[in-house]
């Protein structure tokens, strides 16, 4: 089974466009204002920027967190919660063997949270 798209609420389209734009340096691949639908291309996987969604939790991948949170914050983004090592992957059942597993949290332009991931070379190797 694939994952195909995921759906983030967003109570002002154009807001939410111009966040997502920024936090993933690209343009929307589709937009359909009359409907209230916005999609971003996610390496394979469509994000759903959609008026009538319901809040979701989505984890984007982010290698550069370390060095992009401060930058988001710069810029007005809402931290949540600060880079934390969540797992040390000593094999490939859930990441890359010899990774750590960082997240941070952040809030998007329509309150929703999100989780950036980066996974960095476990301290030792």
């Amino acid at each position: 089974m694939k994952v195909i798209q995921i759906a983030q609420r967003a109570v002002d389209l154009e807001r939410a466009t111009a966040f997502y734009s920024g936090l993933l340096g690209t343009r929307p691949l589709a937009r359909f204002e009359e409907a209230g639908l916005v999609f971003f291309d996610l390496g394979g996987v469509r994000l759903l920027l959609e008026r009538g969604a319901p809040s979701a939790l989505v984890y984007l991948d982010r290698p550069d967190l370390h060095t992009a949170l401060p930058r988001l914050e710069a810029a007005g983004v809402k931290v949540l919660a600060r880079p934390q090592l969540i797992f040390t992957h000593p094999d490939e059942t859930l990441g890359p063997a010899g990774t750590e597993e960082w997240m941070a949290f952040i809030e998007d332009s329509e309150g929703n949270t999100v989780g950036l991931v980066s996974r960095t070379p476990a301290a030792g190797d």
